[in-house]
């Protein structure tokens, strides 16, 4: 079987699963049934928490039982997800969408990848991994934008709920097509053992060993979890901060498919960076430009601070191909999807405790305010990879 067919299957999940109308009028649709920014920092709580008490149960369920498996069940709670949505109107029916997306998060995070390495390496193609990595998201983004573009237009002349229904009727179509992905045959864990005699144990204990034999992929790793962290709630809160800086509705379609466009070439690039420059250096370069860009936003909000947001999101577009063809290449098939989740897991526990942050300024004073803390959290990060580099002699 040509399991490289994988590849084209995930681009087209990938395209409706991010073919969601309704993320463009998300804030003010969740702000216009009574959710304070608090309310919504909490409900990222939530879903970090939950992802944190899911993500290596489904990693390990993933590399013992099939990816495949995963993914499917990932499709059909996204499109729960959607439907719970179009209901709510309280914090805790929100927060019951956020857990069922975590846990579909917590699915996919480990599952999509070590499938789409593992298909790759049955073809004996696995050098092209991050540049298909790249690609993916650059998929993602182009369907963000025409959701984008669709979800303004139509949230503006029919309603906020309108989006959401054709946002879950992507989802159905996304989870139908997981249904036809194949599993690409996997090495076996621990001299050759059969997967079904393979104790769970065995799973964490391989992950935590490997990260114990790469420092300094650990390093990268930390470097880059700042960089995602704070471009998660620059992603999930702009639209507050053009809200507050004085543009419109009609505005956040257009805006939302520039930060998509923006992302596009530093993920389709990011291969051909590899060949000029370390993993590390890439990281790097990305965290420093962060860390000026959320203070800049803080300084000069308006016209200045939308431009910087955008340039933000290109330089991040960089960052996950490299970060994650960085692990693959060096990780067993075995435990692929393990360590994936483990990968995952320190990244929401490290959004978690800088959303608590967050939200508490944002709430307090304003989120413009509430970015300048974001740009004080990656340069502390930035500081102490420079200092733990090039330690000061005495």
């Amino acid at each position: 079987m040509d399991y490289r067919k994988n590849v084209t299957r995930i681009y087209i999940i990938i395209f409706f699963h991010n073919l969601i109308p309704a993320y463009v009028i998300e804030r003010i649709y969740w702000q216009d049934r009574g959710m304070t920014v608090m309310m919504v920092v909490l409900c990222e709580i939530v879903f970090a928490i939950t992802i944190v008490i899911s993500e290596i149960p489904t990693g390990i369920v993933a590399d013992k039982f099939g990816r495949k498996k995963l993914l499917v069940l990932a499709g059909f709670l996204s499109m729960l997800e959607m439907i719970v949505l179009l209901f709510a109107y309280s914090f805790w029916t929100f927060a019951f969408a956020v857990f069922l997306a975590g846990i579909a998060g917590a699915c996919v995070s480990g599952a999509m990848n070590a499938l789409l390495y593992d298909s790759l390496a049955a073809g004996k193609q696995e050098d092209r991994f991050e540049r298909i990595v790249g690609r993916i998201n650059s998929i993602d983004f182009i369907a963000a934008i025409l959701a984008a573009l669709l979800g303004s237009v139509l949230g503006k002349r029919f309603g906020f709920e309108i989006p959401y229904i054709l946002s879950a009727v992507s989802m159905f179509i996304a989870f139908v097509l997981t249904i036809f992905l194949h599993e690409p045959p996997r090495e076996k864990l621990v001299h050759k053992t059969d997967v079904s005699k393979v104790r769970i144990k065995d799973y964490v204990i391989q992950s935590f060993s490997f990260y114990r034999s790469h420092p300094r992929l650990v390093s990268l790793l930390l470097q880059a979890m700042t960089v995602s962290a704070g471009i998660t709630y620059l992603d999930e809160f702009w639209q507050l901060y053009l809200y507050e800086t004085g543009y419109t509705i009609l505005f956040f379609g257009v805006f939302s498919a520039l930060i998509s466009l923006a992302r596009i070439p530093g993920n389709l690039l990011a291969a051909r960076l590899l060949c000029y420059l370390k993993a590390d250096t890439i990281v790097l370069l990305v965290l420093s430009m962060i860390s000026v860009g959320f203070f800049m936003t803080a300084i000069f909000p308006g016209r200045i601070g939308v431009v910087v947001v955008i340039c933000m999101f290109l330089a991040s577009g960089v960052v996950e191909p490299v970060t994650v063809g960085y692990v693959h290449h060096r990780v067993s098939s075995s435990i692929r999807a393990t360590v994936d989740s483990f990968q995952s897991l320190l990244e929401r526990t490290i959004s978690l405790f800088i959303g608590l942050g967050f939200g508490y300024i944002a709430t307090k004073l304003s989120v413009v305010v509430g970015f300048a803390f974001l740009g004080a959290v990656s340069f502390l990060i930035l500081g102490w990879y420079i200092v733990k580099s090039h330690p000061i002699k005495t």
